[in-house]
């Protein structure tokens, strides 16, 4: 197995990060994302790396809701990766970034919630997010009828 790391995204990445969400959204496990989304948000994403080759096996964004929010979004690492605790660390490089901006309520909307559960998230109402119901649920092909649990962190 390649050695692997963790490192903020750059352009060169966004192709590899956009066909990892698609393929995971083509099997249920997450929703798609537009590869002019990953553009706008790619400073958003971490990426996990294989130090040989420079392929991109895992990605998880951090992005800023509101005030006092921040949502864990677009996790994946490759099938291959899975069980080694890539999710975690690519989780934990998020709520890193979260206390450097000072934002300490973090929350996810997973189709996983045992794996965020084991981080320290709880399940919540998604009534508890108004603002992301509003900035991005209300543009979902899901709305009203989501059917991802929506669980929260405080940091």
């Amino acid at each position: 197995m390649a050695e692997l790391y963790i490192r903020k995204a750059k352009m060169q990445d966004v192709r590899a990060i956009h066909g990892m969400l698609m393929q995971c959204a083509g099997r249920g496990e997450l929703l798609p994302r537009a590869l002019s989304d990953i553009y706008h948000h790619l400073r958003d994403f971490f990426v996990l790396v294989a130090r040989d080759n420079g392929a991109v096996v895992g990605c998880c964004a951090f992005a800023i809701c509101w005030e006092n929010l921040g949502e864990i979004r677009s996790l994946v690492v490759s099938p291959e990766l899975q069980k080694a605790g890539w999710g975690r660390r690519l989780v934990e490089a998020c709520l890193s970034e979260a206390v450097v901006f000072g934002v300490y309520q973090v929350f996810t909307l997973t189709y996983v919630p045992g794996f965020f559960a084991r981080l320290g998230f709880g399940e919540v109402s998604k009534d508890v997010l108004p603002q992301k119901v509003w900035a991005d649920c209300l543009n979902c092909p899901k709305f009203p009828e989501c059917d991802e649990t929506a669980m929260l962190l405080a940091l």
